[in-house]
Protein backbone atom coordinates (compact mmCIF):
# COMPACT_ATOMS: atom_id res chain seq x y z
CA UNK A 1 0.00 0.00 0.00
CA UNK A 2 1.39 3.56 -1.11
CA UNK A 3 1.68 5.98 1.91
CA UNK A 4 1.31 9.97 1.12
CA UNK A 5 4.45 11.91 1.72
CA UNK A 6 3.83 14.77 4.31
CA UNK A 7 2.66 17.60 2.87
CA UNK A 8 1.38 15.83 -0.21
CA UNK A 9 -2.29 16.92 -1.49
CA UNK A 10 -5.57 14.66 -1.28
CA UNK A 11 -7.98 15.10 -3.66
CA UNK A 12 -11.40 15.80 -2.28
CA UNK A 13 -14.54 16.55 -4.57
CA UNK A 14 -18.10 17.39 -3.52
CA UNK A 15 -20.50 15.90 -5.95
CA UNK A 16 -24.02 18.30 -6.17
CA UNK A 17 -26.39 16.06 -4.93
CA UNK A 18 -24.69 12.72 -4.08
CA UNK A 19 -21.74 12.21 -2.21
CA UNK A 20 -18.05 14.22 -0.86
CA UNK A 21 -15.60 11.82 -3.05
CA UNK A 22 -12.06 11.65 -1.23
CA UNK A 23 -8.93 9.66 -2.40
CA UNK A 24 -7.65 7.00 -0.14
CA UNK A 25 -6.94 5.63 2.04
CA UNK A 26 -9.27 6.92 4.28
CA UNK A 27 -9.58 7.02 7.53
CA UNK A 28 -13.19 8.27 9.18
CA UNK A 29 -13.99 9.48 13.37
CA UNK A 30 -17.52 8.07 13.79
CA UNK A 31 -19.71 10.84 14.89
CA UNK A 32 -21.39 8.87 17.92
CA UNK A 33 -18.12 8.17 19.50
CA UNK A 34 -18.06 4.86 18.21
CA UNK A 35 -14.18 5.04 17.51
CA UNK A 36 -13.14 5.21 14.17
CA UNK A 37 -13.55 3.34 10.51
CA UNK A 38 -10.90 2.50 7.75
CA UNK A 39 -11.64 2.40 3.66
CA UNK A 40 -7.81 1.40 1.42
CA UNK A 41 -10.32 2.01 -1.59
CA UNK A 42 -8.40 4.53 -3.96
CA UNK A 43 -11.54 6.85 -3.94
CA UNK A 44 -13.95 6.84 -1.38
CA UNK A 45 -17.26 8.26 -0.88
CA UNK A 46 -18.75 9.79 2.41
CA UNK A 47 -22.45 10.28 2.58
CA UNK A 48 -23.79 14.09 3.24
CA UNK A 49 -27.45 13.23 2.85
CA UNK A 50 -27.09 10.65 6.28
CA UNK A 51 -29.26 7.96 3.91
CA UNK A 52 -26.74 5.86 3.54
CA UNK A 53 -27.32 2.28 5.67
CA UNK A 54 -23.04 1.94 5.90
CA UNK A 55 -22.35 5.74 7.39
CA UNK A 56 -20.02 6.99 6.74
CA UNK A 57 -19.88 5.88 3.42
CA UNK A 58 -22.46 6.27 0.79
CA UNK A 59 -24.57 3.38 -0.51
CA UNK A 60 -25.84 6.09 -3.40
CA UNK A 61 -29.10 5.69 -1.30
CA UNK A 62 -29.14 9.94 -2.24
CA UNK A 63 -30.32 8.41 -5.88
CA UNK A 64 -33.64 7.08 -4.52
CA UNK A 65 -34.85 10.66 -3.23
CA UNK A 66 -35.90 13.53 -5.40
CA UNK A 67 -36.95 17.14 -4.60
CA UNK A 68 -40.40 17.61 -4.96
CA UNK A 69 -41.58 18.24 -8.44
CA UNK A 70 -37.93 17.59 -9.69
CA UNK A 71 -37.71 15.64 -12.92
CA UNK A 72 -35.84 12.46 -12.90
CA UNK A 73 -32.37 13.08 -14.26
CA UNK A 74 -30.89 10.50 -16.27
CA UNK A 75 -27.44 11.64 -15.02
CA UNK A 76 -27.10 10.79 -11.82
CA UNK A 77 -24.01 11.60 -10.05
CA UNK A 78 -21.84 8.02 -9.37
CA UNK A 79 -20.86 7.13 -6.42
CA UNK A 80 -17.64 4.34 -6.01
Amino acid sequence: MATREAGEVRRVEAVPGGPVLIEGPVEAELPDGGGTVRSDRVVVALCTCRRSKRLPWCDTSHRTRRAPGAAPSSASPKCP
